[in-house]
């Protein structure tokens, strides 16, 4: 074959466009599946892209290129949109995204943090395009004498090679629909019948009957025993109940020392007196922060497809202010970015908290990322907790930092430490730097608190909202920084572990706890301090003070079954069988998981989904 024959050869459509996608499929499976020159990639890619340049072989008789460049176009956002959203969510992206696409805006300096210039070169083939055709005269040209000739090929060949094309889509797709990892589920299908895939898929769960869903059953479900009673039951009964979430932060940040400075020093204070938990971990999804909000207060787990502030604020959900103001107290949450980011204000009223204070509140001053700085949440917070202790009433506030929020580049005149050379312009090093100077604000609004006498009339309860350092996030830099703190391997288990530290001044000896738990267990352990009774209301957590053992299934940032029990992590393949196991690094042992927690984690969440499906719908506000 010449040269010339070659060069006219590739110069069709259909051949030319299929190069460049075999190039761009390449890139997004190297950054997604770790796996850059793919023959699987091939094989479930191009059949997909084939079969959309047969549909414009065989009917378009006009503006052929024009369509090859559109789907060029749509076919690249796609690939593009699953690289950036793999990696801050770690997940795989679906068309569900498209109902945070407002939050996912609000933090694009977060997405974009992440991106490396390679990525961009998905885009290089259309930008010379745009240029050749639009600003060239001989693309103008080839546009006018060449666009609409014919191919020699028949519409019978393309139709024929359409029917091949599909015929190989649903040969990739329909052997892996039962596939419990959605990432696995993604790379054997290939991305783009994975997201048509999510369109058509019959993906709702059977539901219990709400009438056979009781807390007798939930707890044999989480085989703990009901009958355990903690030995620090009513240690803080009438005193208020501060819960302070930490935006970002993860365990390995307390006690940590960089050339002999501490990070965290007035945390690691309120961890030597305190019980403290280093075995915690997240069970948040799409809604990171606001979910944790929604299983802290509510003691569910989060919908199966997107975040609770979308899922389930229409309904009147039990919850840990509903159950304290039953028992007389006050209830306020503290937050200083808008409300009705991440829908927080019908949040607020499904949980039912009798006031919010947000951005309106707080103001304007010192600003950066999504509102007023740590400091001034803590400032103005303490005064209204002094305000509210001074009513004769115990209060129960949910106070939520925000300053230590990807990408963790605070400004300049926050720095309250000089990194280590090796850690200056890193993502980890960044990370280390805006959680210090958190804990610096932490601190003093710990020193507000005790000087108006709210510290020792208060329960206090500090854990993380979620992990700061994702793995799929870290460059190779990241990666041995990473290493060097842990002292091996930067897993999954490390990423999801976050604390939970519990202070009561008086009662509570500080000790660490070992025993697992999650973010789901805070509501049924400050309703047993606070000795108020939770035998009414279905819950899934229970009380890490009084119960050893623990199952906490998770969802959306790990695929679908994997969860946490006492002896360590387990993800699941395809199926159980070809599972990946985390030992934990405190208490755990082999196996991390057996099939029998595996199958009644699934059942858990079917049973928190049913529930909370079935709830009443909440009352419209009045006018």
């Amino acid at each position: 074959m010449s040269s010339l024959t070659i060069k006219r050869w590739v110069a069709k459509p259909f051949v030319f466009f299929t190069l460049i996608f075999i190039l761009k499929s390449f890139l997004a499976w190297g950054v997604i599946f770790g796996d850059l020159l793919s023959w699987k990639s091939l094989i479930t890619e191009i059949p997909f892209i084939w079969a959309l340049f047969c549909l414009i072989e065989a009917f378009a008789s006009k503006r052929k290129l024009g369509l090859y460049m559109l789907v060029n176009l749509l076919v690249t956002a796609i690939f593009f949109a699953a690289i950036m959203y793999f990696k801050y969510y770690g997940v795989i992206v679906t068309y569900q995204a498209a109902e945070q696409v407002n939050q996912v805006t609000a933090v694009r300096n977060s997405v974009f943090s992440l991106m490396d210039p390679y990525y961009l070169l998905i885009f290089s083939d259309i930008i010379i395009f745009g240029i050749y055709f639009f600003f060239n005269k001989k693309g103008r040209a080839y546009k006018k004498e060449k666009i609409n000739r014919r191919s020699g090929n028949s519409k019978f060949s393309y139709s024929l090679l359409f029917a091949l094309s599909l015929g190989l889509c649903l040969f990739n797709v329909l052997p892996n629909k039962a596939s419990m990892n959605e990432i696995k589920k993604a790379q054997e299908m290939g991305l783009l019948n994975y997201e048509v895939y999510a369109i058509f898929a019959q993906d709702k769960p059977e539901l219990v009957e709400a009438s056979e869903i009781t807390q007798d059953v939930i707890n044999e479900v989480k085989g703990i025993d009901p009958a355990a009673v903690s030995p620090f039951q009513g240690a803080a009964k009438g005193k208020n109940l501060i819960i302070i979430q930490l935006e970002s932060f993860q365990t390995f940040l307390l006690g940590l020392t960089l050339d002999g400075k501490e990070i965290t020093p007035n945390l690691n204070s309120l961890m030597k007196d305190s019980l403290y938990f280093p075995n915690f971990y997240q069970m948040v999804g799409q809604g990171n922060t606001s979910d944790a909000e929604f299983v802290v207060n509510s003691s569910f787990y989060i919908p199966p497809k997107g975040a609770a502030t979308m899922s389930y604020v229409d309904k009147e959900l039990p919850s840990l202010p509903r159950l304290l103001q039953a028992s007389g107290y006050q209830t306020a949450t503290f937050h200083t970015n808008d409300v009705e980011f991440w829908n927080r204000g019908e949040l607020y009223k499904a949980l039912g908290f009798e006031h919010y204070y947000d951005h309106k509140f707080f103001g304007d001053e010192d600003t950066f990322f999504f509102g007023p700085s740590d400091e001034v949440l803590y400032r103005k917070t303490a005064d209204k907790l002094k305000e509210m202790d001074q009513d004769g009433k115990p209060f129960y506030a949910q106070v939520i930092s925000m300053s230590a929020h990807h990408p963790f580049t605070i400004p300049q005149e926050k720095y309250q430490m000089k990194l280590p050379e090796r850690y200056e312009g890193t993502f980890v090093g960044d990370y280390i730097r805006s959680q210090n100077y958190a804990d610096y604000a932490f601190g003093q609004f710990v020193e507000e608190l005790k000087a108006s006498g709210v510290w020792d009339d208060s329960l206090i309860m500090v854990y993380g909202d979620h992990m700061g350092l994702p793995i799929y996030s870290l460059d190779h830099d990241d990666k041995q920084l990473m290493e060097e703190i842990y002292g091996h391997e930067y897993e999954y288990a490390n990423m999801l572990n976050i604390p939970l530290m519990i202070h009561e001044q008086g009662s509570l000896q500080p000790q660490t706890l070992e025993q697992v738990g999650g973010e789901v267990d805070i509501m049924p352990t400050a309703a047993s301090l606070l000795g108020v009774s939770l035998d009414n209301t279905i819950h899934f957590g229970q009380d890490l003070t009084a119960q050893t053992y623990n199952l906490l299934p998770q969802r959306y940032y790990l695929p679908t079954g994997s969860f946490i029990a006492s002896s360590g992590l387990l993800i699941p393949g395809n199926s159980f069988e070809d599972n990946t196991q985390y030992i934990l690094a405190s208490g755990g042992q082999a196996p991390a998981g057996t099939e029998d927690e595996y199958n009644r984690a699934l059942r858990l969440r079917q049973l928190s989904d049913s529930y909370v499906t079935q709830l009443p719908d909440r009352a419209p506000a009045a006018e």
